[in-house]
């Protein structure tokens, strides 16, 4: 669990800082501000952002459209464009990119929160790992919405998740416990291999499984219900790796 990591790539060092405030007092963790193509890459590699934003007109010989190039290319991440330019020409190169939001300036600091959130929604809706607007997977992470931002959850940090009626709730490794909209049927088929249905009203995260019993599964010293179909396809799957 950790906050959602955002990326400013802006060469006016103003803007730049004004982002970098409004994104904290929303909840963000801003993990970087580049000027440039080159530094922006080398926050990419080292920091590894959940998100990016990025101004059309940089220093250097490289634009935010080149650094939007590399992004899809390589790193798979959603990011904002960030401009001032509006006209006809600026437009189409944007749209070659496809980003998932962008901001024109001059912007109101809620612009840039809402931007975010729809950012991260529409780049997972893309990949169709999108459940509602405050509940998405990018990558191998669940990003859910608390109050005003978005918290970062690895699926490695989920014990296992539970069907409350309409919702889900999902349990974390040190005792968090998130509630979310949802249905169990939804999640199973975005979740990696690592997780497996034990039960109607269960998902759990195999690397926590410590013993197997005749009517349950036990993940650290939790039991969670399991049924005997269900219990016949674990052992199967087990066997086979």
């Amino acid at each position: 669990m950790d906050r959602v990591k955002v990326l400013i790539v802006e060469d006016e060092i103003i803007i730049s800082h004004g982002i970098k405030l409004s994104l904290q007092n929303s909840g963000y963790n801003v993990i970087g501000q580049a000027i440039n193509y080159t530094e922006a890459i080398e926050f990419i590699n080292s920091q590894n952002p959940d998100i990016a934003i990025l101004d059309i007109k940089l220093s250097g010989r490289k634009t935010g459209i080149d650094l939007a190039e590399e992004i899809n290319k390589k790193y798979e991440i959603p990011f904002i464009f960030l401009t001032s330019n509006t006209d006809k020409l600026t437009v189409e190169e944007v749209k070659q990119v496809n980003p998932s939001a962008y901001l024109v300036k001059p912007f109101e600091d809620t612009e840039i929160a809402t931007s975010i959130e729809l950012a991260l929604y529409n780049y997972a809706k893309r990949n169709e790992k999108a459940f509602s607007q405050d509940n998405l997977i990018i990558k191998d992470c669940l990003f859910v919405k608390v109050e005003k931002s978005f918290i970062r959850v690895d699926f490695s940090d989920i014990f296992y998740l539970k069907s409350a009626h309409i919702y889900i709730e999902i349990f974390l490794t040190d005792g968090t416990k998130y509630v979310v909209r949802g249905s169990l049927n939804e999640y199973i088929n975005k979740l990696t291999h690592h997780f497996f249905r034990c039960h109607r009203s269960y998902i759990i995260n195999l690397n926590f499984v410590s013993r197997i019993n005749p009517n349950a599964i036990i993940i650290k010293d939790t039991e969670i219900p399991m049924g005997k179909k269900n219990k016949e396809e674990l052992l199967e799957l087990l066997n086979k790796t």
